[in-house]
């Protein structure tokens, strides 16, 4: 067989050049495990370099965190961590254990209270408390803290702050960031939040801002009430009495008479999937044929949505639930 190989005469290979001159560029076995161990070495040092630049930082958030307790220093922390919240993923359960830190959060939010009426709230103040509350939301986000968060009414505090009415900045700013700290509660199917939420009476604070907060504002007031009505026992409760199925539907209509002229389409889409999801219950399905806003039925909307496929799907759906043709009939 080496014959074949070594046959007088046989024409070399293109790669017979790579194979004699020992690999690619010349480099022997030697070579090679050089370049190898240096490479190792080079990410070696690089991983303990970061692993020592994530310790200085860890270090830095619990200096912080031990610096809420103390109300001279208390605003930069406050600033420092609401800024850094998303770096270190088990700052929820820090906030929540280190002694006297959620009391001080809750300071900040009570020490608000008399600047609420008359509408003496400043910006300077309304961001101050904004930060205690993106850390408050921290710990309402997080899976093993949530329960907890519940379980101490936590929540309760933020209610007078969607009580307001005052369009000003700093009070539009309050709403909408303790409207994200519920927000957080309800991302996740969790019927013990669910229950919390109804039992303290949490829609009409978010029907209010639909009707009269900013975009934005509604936009997170109607995702809450939305997640609300994705669970059984939030839909039974909302259309339970004519009352409450009454108060809800009239917020929706007007809010879709004022996305005739908006166009909002992050809005009308959760317009929408309230009211496909309205539609599961038979008496909501019902009164709904009588009274869903002409702009949904026709093609008022036809352009704005010509590009999300799922609110169209949602729409085609709502429209059909109310047909006669609608195995539910």
């Amino acid at each position: 067989m080496n014959s074949m190989y070594m046959h007088q005469g046989a024409r070399a290979g293109p790669n017979d050049r790579f194979y004699s001159t020992g690999g690619m560029n010349g480099m022997n076995s030697n070579q090679l495990a050089m370049q190898l161990q240096q490479q190792q070495l080079h990410q070696q040092q690089q991983q303990q370099q970061q692993y020592r630049l994530s310790s200085i930082e860890d270090e830095k958030i619990y200096h912080l965190i031990l610096e809420l307790t103390h109300p001279v220093n208390r605003e930069q922390a406050l600033l420092e961590l609401s800024k850094k919240r998303e770096q270190f993923e088990e700052l929820a359960l820090v906030l929540w254990h280190s002694y006297g830190v959620m009391s001080a959060l809750l300071q900040e939010i009570v020490s608000v209270y008399p600047l609420l009426a008359p509408s003496g709230l400043t910006a300077h103040a309304s961001n101050r408390v904004c930060n205690a509350l993106a850390l408050l939301q921290c710990v309402a986000s997080h899976p093993e803290t949530r329960g907890m968060f519940l379980n101490a009414h936590i929540p309760l505090f933020l209610y007078p702050f969607l009580n307001t009415t005052s369009k000003t900045r700093p009070f539009e700013y309050l709403r909408l960031t303790s409207l994200g700290v519920i927000g957080a509660l309800v991302k996740n199917d969790n019927t013990e939040v669910i229950t919390f939420l109804l039992s303290t009476e949490i829609i009409p604070l978010c029907l209010r801002i639909m009707e009269t907060g900013s975009e934005l504002s509604k936009t997170v007031a109607i995702f809450i009430v939305q997640r609300i009505l994705l669970d059984d026992m939030g839909l039974a409760y909302i259309c339970q009495t004519y009352e409450r199925f009454y108060a809800v539907g009239t917020v929706l209509s007007n809010m879709v008479h004022q996305l005739v002229d908006t166009l909002a389409v992050r809005l009308l889409k959760h317009v929408v999937k309230c009211y496909l999801r309205l539609s599961d219950n038979p008496r909501a399905r019902e009164a709904l044929r009588q009274c869903l806003p002409e702009p949904l039925r026709d093609a008022t909307f036809a352009q704005a949505l010509k590009d999300d496929i799922n609110t169209k799907r949602c729409l085609s759906q709502l429209i059909f639930n109310l047909s006669d043709n609608s195995p539910a009939n």
